[in-house]
């Protein structure tokens, strides 16, 4: 066991502190890590603060880790010291399930493990990036390309592969008409992306007070919801929406703007139960789905793309004692477009 510094919420709303926590010793397949940048993503406030349902305390959240490995297990044969990787939102899966077997493992039948606010395999809660050290199973981390620095790759590992599954698995490229809704940590990876894909892209913004941003980012057209004229001017226009946004939409008036088989995916998870007149999916073979995050290949096949496009994310860099004041910023909507926390501050 090793004792390192850590960032936590000991209770639900409770503000976030410096505690320490215990990792577990290196066993035969893991890999310890450096961690030297955590990216903050909205999903840590959903959990910090019981958003999406009882959670486990003390808690440390982060699942956005981007540092170097300092010591491997002895059965270790995919990383070595010095190595630059990636951890995600995920650390361990049953392997053996018809999801885990196809690269799925976030689909994991069996119950997957959450890098932090879950148990382990070893019945220990799990804690995530806001700390110096982890220790993971070699099979669920992921090399970060000599490309990417370490900072701006740090939110990849999950604003970046929870966009990047949807426009894949719904096959955004050339002649696909993309929208995103929401211009933030998760909306402003996926305009890049979508771009960079051969897509065309718009963002379905609530104002245009980000417009700039979006269009140099690679938007080719951006919208404000707020505007009733969007959803006239817009309709039947779109073959793929990626809804990153957790605030309820009036998800009618976005299926209004996909054309004929096309779909909306939500990445975004509202805390509240949205309704839905069925005549909205009926009328135009419409689908409404929803999308997890990557498996470990397609996290690693992500990374590998994001290099060779020189994408990374917008971000802003902050101590470990001004995540709580982060936090908020990220409620008001105050940030371009990710908050990564220097670890060496902790």
């Amino acid at each position: 066991m090793t004792t390192v510094a850590a960032y936590a919420a000991p209770a639900a709303k409770a503000p976030l502190e410096r505690t320490t926590i215990e990792r577990r010793a290196v066993g035969e397949f893991d890999v310890l890590i450096d961690i030297k940048f955590a990216g903050i993503c909205h999903s840590d406030i959903h959990q910090a603060r019981e958003g999406w349902g009882e959670a486990i305390f003390p808690m440390v959240p982060g699942h956005e880790i981007a540092g170097v490995v300092s010591a491997v297990g002895s059965g270790v044969t995919k990383f070595a010291v010095g190595d630059r990787v990636g951890v995600g939102c995920l650390v361990d899966s049953c392997r053996e399930c018809e999801n885990c077997r196809q690269g799925l493992e976030q689909y994991c039948l069996g119950g997957g493990v959450a890098t932090y606010n879950a148990v382990g395999k070893d019945g220990e809660p799990t804690y995530g990036g806001y700390s110096e050290k982890v220790v993971v199973d070699e099979n669920y981390v992921v090399r970060i390309p000599d490309g990417l620095s370490l900072d701006v790759a740090a939110p990849l590992l999950c604003a970046g592969i929870t966009t990047y599954s949807p426009l894949r698995h719904w096959n955004a490229g050339p002649g696909k008409k993309v929208a995103i809704v929401g211009l933030g940590g998760l909306g402003h990876m996926g305009v890049q992306l979508a771009h960079a894909m051969g897509a065309e892209v718009t963002v379905l913004s609530q104002s245009l007070r980000k417009k700039d941003d979006g269009l140099k980012l690679g938007a080719d057209h951006y919208y404000a919801t707020s505007d009733p004229k969007t959803f006239e001017e817009l309709r039947g226009t779109f073959d793929l929406i990626v809804s990153t946004v957790s605030a309820p939409l009036d998800f009618g008036a976005f299926l209004s703007l996909l054309r004929t088989d096309g779909a909306l995916v939500n990445v975004g998870a509202p805390e509240e139960p949205i309704s839905l007149n069925l005549f909205s999916v009926i009328g135009g073979r419409k689908t409404l789905a929803g999308s997890g995050i990557g498996g470990i290949r397609e996290t690693q096949e992500m990374l590998d793309f994001c290099a060779e496009h020189g994408i990374g994310a917008e971000i802003e860099l902050i101590r470990a004692d001004q995540i709580n004041e982060a936090y908020e910023r990220v409620l008001n909507s105050d940030v371009r477009y990710r908050f990564v926390i220097d670890t060496a501050t902790i």
